[in-house]
């Protein structure tokens, strides 16, 4: 096993970000094999080396803030053009240094996560791990089983192949939909690619973090041991 860098370790197993990793390398709150390490050039095999953090590292990191919002149409959750209203702006002054993890555009409802801990943030959001996302989808016709089975191979949009997209049909015009990646606006283009219009897009789950029954504009606050990310995707 080829050995890497101690905080690209960290950052990768969800211990903390590159560079909280180094500040806790040169306060001397990381462990390799019960040495305390303060090179900040350590590197280390991840199959044999075995890295802890201290506890005054796991105290800092419980200073990080997580919550989970019901986000209105209407709420832009990120780069906002002037006078668009922000998701952070349905949260109180104490909580306004919050991020929200990933996108949700404007025109969308539903889940969205928010919080100041980088390392979640991408480890939900980089398309490299797969997190699932899940959407209750309104359209203004039925949508064909062969544009479905379409969907199920990936189809071409933004001039790049879609993982595959599971779509189940719910009640009347509404489709369930559940996604392994975020391409901008992904369930948008791939319905109007065959003709399809969105007449209203809610997402109600990240990973196993669901929307429940949060109303409308309402947040809520979780702990960070309640983020797991599974994949059912069959």
């Amino acid at each position: 096993m080829v050995k890497i860098r101690l905080q690209k370790y960290c950052s990768e197993q969800g211990l903390a970000s590159r560079r909280k990793a180094e500040e806790y390398i040169k306060q001397g709150w990381i462990k390799v094999n019960g040495q305390v390490v303060t090179e900040l050039g350590t590197r280390i095999d991840p199959a044999k080396d075995k890295v802890e953090l201290s506890r005054q590292a796991k105290k800092h990191r419980e200073e990080f803030i997580y919550l989970l919002m019901n986000k209105p149409v209407g709420y832009v959750t990120n780069l906002p053009q002037a006078g668009e209203k922000e998701a952070t702006d349905l949260l109180p002054a104490k909580l306004k240094n919050l991020h929200p993890v990933g996108r949700l555009d404007k025109d969308s409802e539903g889940l969205l996560l928010l919080t100041n801990d980088g390392v979640v943030a991408h480890r939900l959001s980089s398309p490299k791990f797969e997190h699932e996302k899940e959407y209750e989808v309104t359209v203004d016709q039925p949508i064909a089983q062969d544009v479905i089975a379409k969907y199920r191979q990936g189809i071409m949009i933004l001039g790049e192949k879609t993982k595959p997209v599971l779509v189940k049909k719910m009640t009347g015009m509404t489709y369930n939909f559940i996604l392994r990646e975020g391409k901008n606006r992904q369930i948008r283009r791939m319905l109007d690619k065959f003709g399809y219009n969105v007449l209203r897009l809610k997402r109600v789950r990240i990973a196993n973090l669901e929307l429940g029954d949060l109303q409308l504009g309402q947040y809520r606050l979780i702990k960070s041991s309640a983020i797991v990310a599974p994949s059912s995707f069959e």
